[in-house]
């Protein structure tokens, strides 16, 4: 049902937890489903230098995102916007259909997280 990339991801997710210092947050759910997740991100010169997340939800939700916290840490905001769902899954070697809604979510609250700091700085 699920890929290698999958399995490693939930049993072994990279960058779980909040972070201790970060510039913003974002925060999203699914109440069809019930999963909730928050990514947090830590910029220095507009670039994502140290990201973290909560996930309450299946094991899609969690190697969803901690994919999204790989791809996104190290990158510039403008590259990070280019994150889509899309890109998690192809990551991660697909998701099972009824499982794609999950990387929606991780894509959407890395968008989330960095609307939140770029709202600050203005």
């Amino acid at each position: 049902m699920y890929s290698e990339k999958v399995m490693q991801h939930f049993k072994t997710p990279k960058n779980l937890g909040k972070l201790e210092h970060y510039d913003a947050v974002g925060q999203v759910g699914n109440a069809s489903c019930g999963d909730v997740m928050y990514v947090y991100i830590k910029v220095e010169n507009d670039a994502i230098v140290n990201i973290g997340f909560e996930t309450m939800g299946c094991a899609a939700a969690i190697a969803t995102s901690s994919m999204v916290t790989e791809i996104a840490k190290g990158k510039t905001l403008t590259e990070a916007k280019k994150i889509t769902r899309d890109t998690i899954s192809k990551e991660l070697g697909g998701l099972p259909p009824l499982k794609e809604h999950c990387s929606n979510l991780a894509a959407d609250a890395l968008q989330e997280a960095i609307k939140n700091y770029e709202s600050k700085k203005q």
